[in-house]
């Protein structure tokens, strides 16, 4: 049996990472926050939207399935979180628009996940993950061409106001 290449290990190494720190970070935001990761996310994305985005363009940014995602949708929009809107441009599609209350939501589990996401990873010598960071967005630089999408902090810390993922997931 040969040994895993270097891409082969990375792979790996990203999906273990995630399958271990999903849950817990999902649970954090859930008991602390009030809301599930993939509600959040949701937020997260329209907030950064500007408030406002197609379900089609929702659904590229949170790497969802339309379908997942319209249901996520239908359900913030039960909670009000979220509201419908028809697009005016398109009468196939409408827009989701985070409401007021939405956002508030948003920053209440902005304040358990971006604590939670810094006790994960509490174990890991800052240098090491300032380098793991910096090496990964290298690579999803060079695989998609995309640019980083979380602002790096003077202290490096996340602010749940200004940045873009926190997992860079804020």
């Amino acid at each position: 049996m040969t040994s895993p290449t270097d891409a082969e290990r990375t792979w790996e190494a990203v999906l273990r990472l995630h399958a271990a720190l999903l849950p817990r970070l999902d649970g954090a935001v859930a008991s602390d926050g009030g809301m599930s990761l993939s509600w959040y996310d949701v937020l997260l994305e329209l907030r950064d939207g500007g408030g406002r985005l197609t379900m089609g363009q929702l659904s590229e940014r949170v790497v969802l399935s339309r379908t997942r995602v319209s249901r996520l949708v239908d359900e913030l929009v039960g909670a009000g979180l979220v509201a419908r809107e028809p697009n005016p441009d398109d009468g196939r599609s409408a827009f989701a628009v985070l409401t007021a209350e939405g956002r508030r939501r948003f920053l209440v589990a902005a304040r358990a996940y971006l604590p939670a996401i810094e006790r994960e990873f509490s174990s890991v010598d800052a240098r090491t993950l300032g380098d793991v960071a910096d090496r990964l967005e290298e690579v999803l630089t060079s695989l998609t061409g995309d640019a980083p999408r979380v602002e790096r902090r003077e202290r490096g810390r996340l602010d749940p106001e200004s940045t873009r993922r926190g997992r860079g997931t804020v």
